[in-house]
């Protein structure tokens, strides 16, 4: 699955700016939709005390019952695609984005090949984690301009998009948004869930065998 490297530039005017809650249905926006990526984006400082603030992009490919099949299920900067290559996530990036740069690229992009999913996948979280976030005392407060949008890659065509409030700034893990199957159309939830505990909480959450930090 190849990417034009120049679609992150090409934005639509249309694109929703969605409210936590809320969902659209994709496939009927446009029904050319075969493959998205989904970027993510934020600012945040260069340092903390001598760290970096790292905000790590992850997906979970759910079933029916919320939970990942298997731990390969899991994406992230250490299994950055799935045995079937349905989901690819383009690599990590430690510094965020400066905010002059958030309208013309994204921190972290993870795609998806919507039909490569086999029929017992429900949908695909989408969460966002600061590394060693406990061990380094930081959370999202630190995190500005936090948002996730999702394109359709053929047309470069921004869908949807989600703005994170600061309701979130007392922790350091989020579960931002869900691609939904309904059918055979793909719909996109908002749901900006934030919780402390880090990546290990909710890879634990979705039914991942992770040891702790």
């Amino acid at each position: 699955m190849t990417i034009d490297p120049n679609a992150t530039l090409n934005v639509s005017a249309d694109a929703g700016h969605m409210n936590k809650g809320e969902e659209v249905d994709l496939t009927n926006m446009d029904a050319s939709l075969r493959r998205v990526f989904v970027g993510l984006g934020w600012d945040a400082p260069e340092a903390k005390d001598g760290y970096p603030v790292d905000v790590d992009a992850c997906a979970f490919i759910l079933n029916r019952d919320g939970r990942v099949r298997r731990d390969t299920d899991f994406v992230f900067y250490n299994n950055l695609e799935t045995e079937q290559g349905a989901i690819k996530h383009r690599g990590d990036n430690t510094s965020g984005l400066e905010s002059s740069q958030a309208e013309k690229s994204d921190a972290e992009v993870i795609e998806l090949l919507l039909e490569g999913f086999a029929f017992d996948v429900e949908k695909i979280a989408f969460s966002v984690t600061i590394h060693n976030a406990e061990e380094r005392g930081q959370t999202f407060g630190l995190v500005k301009n936090a948002y996730m949008r999702i394109v359709n890659v053929d047309n470069g065509k921004e869908l949807a998009r989600f703005d994170l409030t600061e309701d979130a700034g007392a922790d350091n893990a989020i579960v931002f948004g869900e691609m939904i199957r309904d059918g055979i159309n793909w719909k996109f939830k908002a749901i900006g869930t934030s919780s402390k505990g880090g990546l290990y909480k909710i890879a634990r959450d979705f039914g991942v065998n992770v040891a702790p930090n």
